[in-house]
């Protein structure tokens, strides 16, 4: 009984839940999509020919949720951009991760042990997004389920959902990479777990909202990271989602639509070897065209 009541499970949640998300854990959020985005192909190149529209494409990156959530519910768009420490903390990560004199600081970042930390800390971020997202719809529309569900959604998942805009704006145009045809495992994740914060604001999940967060904050750290250590890009919920498809859309068993999209013949790897995920192989890529060119 001491023990229990030393380690008090719900003053814990109830203080990681307020816990503040400025500056670390943001830095941390900025850091690791700016470099998903240095991994997409064209990017460098981009960086180099025009600045302005590299920075355009990080700022969708570290603020394409709120941008996405602030038009569905008739805020306008750049409405984040007010938040000057933010815009500005994000500008020096995407500097720094393009510019950095010898490529130094983009090193550091991408050494696995510090990427897997950073890893983690987005997964923090993006679990407290997806409840600030269905607490604001709650906020404004009571009895939307729907809503709330999707903006919690896109809070969580903003920034993919709207990547073929920002492919455009790289000057790449690639239709069948749409999020919601080949939903990758954080997307996915934003979207149950919007459903569970739903389902707590309205009081159908005898839980209470810190917990939630803890728990579900708990799962996304442990997976991400685990994958990312891995090198892969599979989802938990590929076995379940088998078979409830089966069952009720009549889909094959074993069918896994994200893992076709992102593994194409030409860049498998040996099956001895783990796979490699979807970013590292865009960055080989650029890497072998600069070798070419040099």
């Amino acid at each position: 009984m001491d023990v229990l009541g030393v380690l008090n499970l719900g003053e814990i949640a109830q203080y990681f839940s307020k816990m503040a998300m400025f500056p670390v854990f943001d830095v941390a959020y900025y850091i690791v999509s700016i470099l998903y985005l240095k991994y997409e192909p064209g990017s460098v190149e981009v960086s180099r020919r025009s600045p302005v529209a590299s920075w355009l494409c990080a700022m969708l990156y570290c603020f394409g949720s709120y941008i996405l959530a602030d038009v569905m519910l008739g805020a306008s768009p750049i409405d984040y951009f007010h938040n000057n420490s933010h815009v500005l903390l994000a500008t020096a990560v995407w500097y720094l991760v393009f510019y950095c004199p010898l490529n130094l600081f983009y090193k550091c970042v991408a050494f696995m042990p510090v990427k897997l930390v950073l890893v983690a800390l987005k997964e923090v971020v993006r679990t407290r997004k997806i409840a600030a997202g269905v607490h604001h719809a709650h906020h404004a529309y009571h009895h939307g389920w729907f809503i709330m569900v999707i903006t919690g959604y896109v809070k969580g998942s903003g920034v993919a959902l709207i990547s073929n805009f920002e492919q455009l704006l790289r000057g790449v145009w690639k239709p069948d990479s749409n999020e919601i045809l080949n939903m990758s495992f954080p997307t996915k994740a934003s979207l149950y777990g919007a459903i569970l914060f739903t389902l707590q604001e309205t009081h159908w999940l005898p839980i209470s909202k810190s917990l939630l967060i803890c728990l579900f904050t708990l799962f996304m750290v442990t997976s991400k990271v685990f994958m990312t250590a891995r090198h892969s890009h599979g989802s938990p919920f590929a076995l379940v989602e088998s078979w409830v498809c089966h069952l009720l859309f009549h889909s094959p068993l074993g069918c896994d639509d994200s893992h076709d999209h992102h593994h194409h013949p030409a860049a498998a790897a040996p099956a001895a070897s783990p796979a490699k995920t979807k970013e590292e192989l865009n960055e080989g890529t650029r890497k072998r065209k600069s070798k070419k060119a040099e």
